[in-house]
């Protein structure tokens, strides 16, 4: 243990498309949208995360806010590297030190990524202080976080649902048998829910009044057991361009995401029938477990189940099973050398 071991902070990053965690000293100290400010003139970022966050679909053209993240990419490398420092910045233990410590890093990426991404993911880490860099794939992690022994010689299937991608892998002795990755996730059923409210009640609405609508009263099924209370919603007419108001019920959500569910569960059942026989029987035994924050869609579980005929479990948390797989593969860094990617 040198001088500069005593100096290092550990961190581990989930970086969504939607929200960006980072655990430092076994907590979630960052748990934030993954969005930032800019500003146009000067080109420095104003702010970002929550903040960033309340400007979007408000701004003039002085200000642009940015997601950095695409379909669990970087797609922005300047605008993703301010913010993970300005995150970095903002963890509370940090931010009393005199100087930003060094930092070994274990980061989450997304199973289908090419090498090219990974290395931008890399040396944004790097260019923050990130001394050494981990990366993890987002399934094992999530299967860490869910609480699965991934080390064990037996199959078992997680489905994540982020904001950009849905992540689906066999896990079996520590790594990835089969996976496959779709870019259907939280942002396209968004997209389908303005698109609906387009077509259906001329209805123009934004990203953040779309994202709510999801939350509150978004759907798989169309026959709920407890089915949430219609909504008001409010947009802009499409014909008179007057705002209005209009009540949405949550099986017009579950018609508006139909499509896009149905292709969420065609991948699960290509990668069911790519699993080998020996692992495909496991999962009979163990199911599915579903993470990410698209896993918190009403009916989903049981959608899923009835396609796969299988038990099929919600993590605890499903949007923090990322992150905290990430913060335990860092913290028993030993035991899990094996899968982390240096």
């Amino acid at each position: 243990m040198g001088f500069f071991d005593f100096m290092t902070e550990d961190i581990a990053i989930d970086l969504g498309t939607a929200n960006t965690l980072i655990i430092h000293n076994d907590k979630v100290v960052i748990d934030s949208p993954s969005i930032v400010a800019r500003d146009r003139v000067t080109g420095k970022i104003i702010a970002v995360g929550k903040e960033a966050n309340m400007m979007q679909g408000k701004t003039h053209e002085n200000i642009k806010t940015i997601r950095p993240l695409k379909d669990g990419v970087i797609a922005d490398f300047d605008a993703s590297e301010q913010m993970i420092k300005m995150f970095i910045k903002s963890i509370p233990a940090l931010k009393k030190k005199f100087f930003t410590p060094a930092l070994r890093m274990v980061i989450c990426i997304p199973s289908g990524i090419t090498e090219v991404e990974m290395r931008a993911v890399k040396e944004s880490a790097e260019r923050v202080n990130g001394k050494e860099v981990y990366l993890i794939h987002e399934p094992m992690a999530a299967a860490i976080g869910i609480g699965v022994d991934i080390m064990q010689p037996k199959g078992n299937m997680i489905v994540d649902i982020g904001g950009g991608t849905t992540e689906i892998a066999v896990i079996a002795l520590g790594g990835i048998v089969c996976d496959k990755s779709v870019k259907i996730a939280g942002d396209v059923f968004t997209n389908d829910i303005i698109y609906y409210m387009r077509t259906q009640h001329n209805l123009f609405v934004g990203e953040t009044t779309a994202e709510k609508i999801k939350i509150q009263i978004g759907a798989a099924i169309e026959d709920l057991d407890n089915a949430p209370e219609d909504m008001s919603v409010q947009g802009r007419d499409l014909l008179t361009g007057k705002p209005k108001q209009v009540d949405v019920s949550y099986r017009e959500i579950a018609k508006a995401l139909d499509k896009s569910i149905q292709r969420i569960e065609d991948a699960v059942m290509e990668t069911l029938s790519q699993t080998p026989p020996e692992l495909a029987a496991d999962i009979y035994n163990t199911g599915i477990y579903l993470a990410g924050g698209g896993s918190m869609l009403r009916g989903l579980d049981k959608r899923i189940s009835l396609k796969t005929d299988l038990p099929v479990y919600i993590a605890e948390d499903p949007l923090r099973a990322v992150v905290r797989g990430t913060g335990m593969a860092l913290k028993n860094i030993n035991k899990y050398k094996g899968i982390l990617i240096k």
